[in-house]
């Protein structure tokens, strides 16, 4: 491997294992601190600064300073802000306080979700410079980021911390490590006076709103939004999920409930290895198909969690991590190929902005609200008024089969009304 590639390895190394350290097992911890009713918040607002952080800093980086340097930045007050709401919580003890907890971790995730386009920006100028092709030399290296997302998770696991606030303290130092690396990676240029400037509208993502006027690619952003309603639902809920076994003797010494965050560390694995499926199937199916293997993966990925346990059902878990992997990246990745392939070269920088908005912004932001209402509902109201583990368990998979069913007669609504292109996606 060259030095650059070694480099930029390490770089999303980092970038990533900021990310799982808390992702998969914040909800365990907030639930332990009587914040269980408010989980939702604090994953659907990554999608609420998704939709305007990414955009602003990559201004900041366009015209007035290097994108290392921004990178730097954003990192280096994520960590602070996360280091402080860690610290706020060890504090506090059981007596947090929603509001200040939240803001500390509001702040952090403004600076944190920029910072996931900008290394992907500075790995591409470095390969550039370094004269490597990028479509051949980033993925291989985009993949390491994911081994720093699990082994993250792991260490928070075995060290004990799913259920503290040191999750947010590995994550906070390891940002400031992230800072510091981000300026020895190569100067990027500032297109400062350059005639190609983007204008804040544009950078926004707003003209490739014009996209809406075609009625497929409509039905198929309309589709992203209602299927990115799925995508933070298990990172925010199935870690507090599978311990909550631990509520039942039979289940309080199994593997899952002992160390969910690597069982579910198999969903990560999962998704690497799927990346490496989607060309094929792309090529042979098309995007309708492939779209609706994902749905029907978020279908199975939720039906599974309601009909698992960590004791004799724990393989009914094992297959929701497998399939995970099928239903992020099948729509993830294949979306924004296809979003590639159905644009022109003047929206579509502008047009993956606005399909990542719907997405990860819009769909997650809502999804995730939805789904803490459900989940109140059945889980924590009961939960708070006295209910047993066993009842406990019931609310949850009742919830399970609730987003499965929601996932299917998406996915049914999808064959029905996206219409495939005459020619092979």
């Amino acid at each position: 491997m060259s030095n650059i590639k070694f480099r930029l390895t390490l770089l999303n190394f980092l970038e990533f294992a900021v990310w799982g350290a808390y992702l998969t097992s914040m909800g365990t911890y907030l639930a332990g601190v009587g914040l269980g009713s408010h989980i939702g918040w604090f994953y659907s607002v990554q999608g609420i600064v998704s939709i305007f952080m990414p955009a602003l800093m990559g201004i900041l980086a366009d015209r007035w300073m290097e994108g290392q340097r921004v990178l730097s930045l954003c990192h280096a007050l994520a960590g602070v802000f996360m280091i402080a709401a860690s610290l706020y919580g060890y504090q506090a003890g059981g007596e947090v306080q929603f509001a200040t907890l939240f803001s500390l971790y509001t702040l952090s995730v403004a600076f944190f979700m920029p910072t996931i386009a900008l290394s992907y920006s500075v790995a591409y100028s470095a390969l550039e410079k370094a004269g490597l092709d990028t479509v051949k030399a980033f993925p291989p290296i985009r993949v390491w980021g994911t081994v720093g997302f699990i082994i993250t998770m792991w260490v928070v696991d075995l060290c004990g911390l799913q259920s503290t606030p040191g999750q947010w303290m590995v994550s906070g130092c390891l940002s400031l490590v992230m800072a510091a690396y981000s300026l020895t990676m190569p100067r990027m240029k500032i297109e400062k006076g350059s005639g190609q400037q983007k204008t804040l509208f544009e950078a926004l993502g707003l003209n490739a709103f014009r996209l809406f006027l075609n009625p497929r690619m409509a039905m198929f952003l309309i589709f992203a939004m209602l299927l990115g309603f799925c995508l933070q639902i298990s990172n925010g809920y199935a870690n507090p999920f599978i311990t909550s076994f631990g509520g039942i003797e039979e289940y309080q010494s199994t593997f899952g409930v002992q160390h969910a965050n690597i069982l579910i560390s198999l969903s990560q694995i999962s998704e690497t290895l799927c990346i490496l499926l989607i060309p094929f199937f792309l090529s042979r199916f098309g995007i309708k198909k492939v779209v609706l293997i994902a749905l029907l993966g978020w279908v199975f990925r939720f039906g599974f969690f309601g009909l698992g346990n960590p004791g004799s059902g724990v393989w009914l878990f094992l297959l929701s991590m497998i399939v995970y992997g099928v239903a992020f990246d099948f729509f993830n990745i294949s979306g924004s190929l296809f979003i590639n392939q159905e644009t022109d070269d003047s929206i579509r920088s502008s047009a993956q902005g606005l399909f990542m908005m719907m997405t990860n912004g819009l769909g997650a932001f809502i999804g995730t609200l939805v789904a803490q209402a459900v989940i109140n509902h059945y889980v924590f109201t009961p939960q708070a008024a006295g209910a047993t583990g066993a009842e406990v368990v019931a609310g949850w998979q009742t919830s399970w089969f609730i987003f499965a069913g929601y996932t299917l007669v998406v996915a049914i609504l999808f064959a029905l009304l996206f219409k495939d292109s005459k020619n092979k996606d």
